[in-house]
């Protein structure tokens, strides 16, 4: 299930509020003693979080599906950036190496003992989800707040946070975005697609800036350059990959674009962009790269407008 992007806020009792945390989306199967890992798109996570089905496995519960976000922190602040370091990992042995601590923060049961509880309402389902499993690191409950979403999405931004979910206290798990899950953001970012890179100039090394853009229909639309957010470490990576899918043809179709030392590549990356605003021509303004996604296919990716004001949330 996922979250629909509002621009309103609102408080209701009918509504409960939850922290919206800055990591990768993942569901957690288990059955017969065993976990499975996957992200929203189904690709398995076990080799890249170890510690998190060995303390699944460790659970007397079993036949179970929950829903929850991995995260790695810096300093009390969730950061995907962070977490890249363990993201695309591969082997067990050498996630645990990375250094990178990461946390599963979980907020909604799909199935218990083998029975399909998603047309539950969701309080009750984090209720049940409270009590299925013993909540010691690295497993952590998300806790969330009732009624006062504007009072608690305030405070999320003066904390530095990304924002508050809300979702509708007596509504079932839909395997879809949803407009029963609202997402109130503090900072602007989401997800774009990697059509090009530039040439690195002066003492840069790997890239100069990538080329993103979004989906609109079948066709890749432009929405600019991403040139900062990056280290040295990254860029080298990134290059690396990108030009192992580099093609000759312009993948944003009619775009007229003038940049120097363009390289196309095939749109099949998806990166996590920060920015302060879309321009009124539907380009980013001072966009800042914060990582790969691999918890999203491209052609999913669309511009994301935020729904008007929600003064009397249904």
């Amino acid at each position: 299930m996922l979250a629909t992007l509002t621009s309103g806020r609102f408080s209701s009792e009918d509504w409960i509020y939850e922290r919206k945390l800055d990591g990768e989306r993942c569901l957690a199967f288990k059955q017969g003693g065993r976990v499975k890992l996957y992200s929203r798109n189904r690709k398995p996570l076990n080799a890249a979080y170890p510690e998190l089905v060995e303390a699944l496995e460790g659970q007397g519960a079993d036949g179970f599906v929950v829903d929850g976000e991995v995260v790695a922190f810096e300093g009390n602040k969730t950061s995907f950036s962070r977490l890249q370091r363990r993201i695309h990992v591969e082997d067990p042995e050498r996630a645990r190496r990375s250094g990178v601590p990461v946390y599963y923060y979980l907020f909604d049961l799909l199935y218990a003992y083998g029975y399909d509880v998603t047309r539950v309402p969701l309080r009750h389902r984090k209720a049940l989800l409270k009590r299925l499993l013993d909540y010691e690191d690295p497993l952590r409950f998300l806790p969330h707040r009732n009624r006062d979403g504007e009072r608690y999405y305030e405070e999320a931004c003066r904390r530095g946070w990304e924002g508050v979910i809300a979702k509708r206290a007596d509504g079932p798990y839909a395997h879809r975005r949803s407009p029963d899950w609202l997402k109130f953001k503090c900072a602007r970012e989401q997800e774009l697609v990697i059509g090009g890179f530039t040439e690195p100039r002066g003492s840069r090394r790997g890239l100069g800036a990538l080329l993103v853009g979004y989906y609109e229909g079948e066709e890749l639309r432009y929405a600019g350059k991403v040139g900062t957010g990056f280290d040295d470490r990254t860029l080298e990576k990134l290059v690396g990959i990108l030009m192992e899918i580099e093609v000759d043809e312009n993948p944003f179709g009619a775009a007229d674009i003038s940049e120097k030392g363009v390289h196309w590549v095939e749109p099949l990356l998806v990166a996590q962009v920060g920015f302060t605003e879309w321009t009124p021509d539907n380009r980013l303004r001072h966009p800042r790269y914060l990582g790969l996604r691999r918890d999203k296919r491209p052609r999913e990716v669309r511009r994301e407008v935020a729904e008007g004001r929600r003064d009397r949330p249904g």
